[in-house]
């Protein structure tokens, strides 16, 4: 016969210290949690931005942790003078057993502290580019941008990001400080085309298409920035540079744009180069090529002077 166990109830000591703490620790994560599922979801039903939505939800998590926390802590501890000595003998065990956690966790406190990037922003960070949608004790999540995907256009992948990377990698804010990013499109004509003319037109075109006011928003960031770092910036408008390449000449168009509005900027602007070079007879896109020479069919021998 298979053994039966049956729990008798009767057989547990109320009054047994033990008994009493585990069940106080049970009331107190069962409470709180419950507590905090009802804040989340008045959260849920009453905030509509999605951004303040989503912080607010994260404080409401990490708050009912610290509580439950605190009152673990509380009810386990019969001394209060005992928590700097058991948090002492605590703390140098978890350096060595968990010393990757801490890190992220120390990762993570540094970024809620001095926050080098937010929910939204697009950065890149451990040589991952993306969008931040969440920041959590132990990693960040992005939304990959690049990657196989040209002109920072989304991938589709989730990228979890260890937070302890904050110490020991390069990280990239590509819309806090400044909020804009300068990009170049190079155009290559041949050198029989009038390159002075497709500069004109090149550059011409960069004005038509920059983004409204952006001008305006970039001289006005810089200036905020300029109040906590050295940094200055002289000229906001498109120009143009002209480098001579072995196929053609090349003119390069510089100009700001957002981060967002990247890609779209510059497909604007090569539709519009492309209309209007193609009205232009005195002007060609030079591409690589090659030239075959014969010496016999152009007149020349081997050995023959005249």
């Amino acid at each position: 016969m298979r053994g039966v166990f049956i729990l008798d109830l009767t057989a547990i000591d109320i009054n047994d210290p033990l008994i009493q703490k585990i069940l106080l620790s049970v009331g107190v994560v069962i409470i709180t949690y419950l507590i905090g599922f009802g804040i989340v979801r008045f959260i849920n039903s009453k905030v509509e931005d999605f951004k303040r939505r989503h912080q607010a939800r994260r404080i409401t998590y990490y708050s009912v942790f610290f509580i439950i926390l605190i009152f673990i802590l509380l009810i386990w501890l019969e001394r209060p003078s005992t928590l700097t000595t058991y948090l002492g003998f605590l703390s140098a065990g978890l350096a060595l057993a968990l010393h990757q956690v801490l890190l992220n966790i120390a990762g993570w406190t540094l970024i809620l502290l001095r926050r080098p990037f937010g929910l939204g922003d697009r950065i890149e960070w451990n040589q991952v580019q993306g969008d931040v949608i969440d920041i959590r004790v132990f990693y960040t999540t992005l939304l990959e941008v690049g990657n196989w995907v040209e002109a920072d256009q989304s991938t589709g992948r989730l990228v979890h990001i260890p937070n302890s990377n904050i110490f020991n990698a390069s990280l990239f804010n590509y819309t806090r400080g400044f909020g804009c990013i300068w990009n170049e499109i190079k155009f290559l004509v041949t050198f029989e085309s009038d390159w002075e003319r497709a500069k004109e037109i090149i550059l011409e075109t960069g004005y038509e298409q920059s983004e409204e006011e952006i001008e305006a928003r970039a001289k006005k960031r810089i200036y905020e920035m300029s109040k906590n770092y050295m940094i200055k910036y002289g000229k906001f408008t498109p120009i143009t540079y002209v480098d001579i390449k072995g196929s053609g000449v090349q003119i390069t168009l510089r100009y700001l744009t957002t981060v967002r509005m990247r890609r779209v900027l510059e497909n604007n602007i090569s539709e519009s180069i492309l209309k209007k070079f193609r009205q232009e007879p005195d002007i060609e896109f030079a591409y690589p090529t090659s030239r075959l020479y014969r010496r016999t069919e152009e007149g020349v021998h081997l050995g023959n002077k005249e």
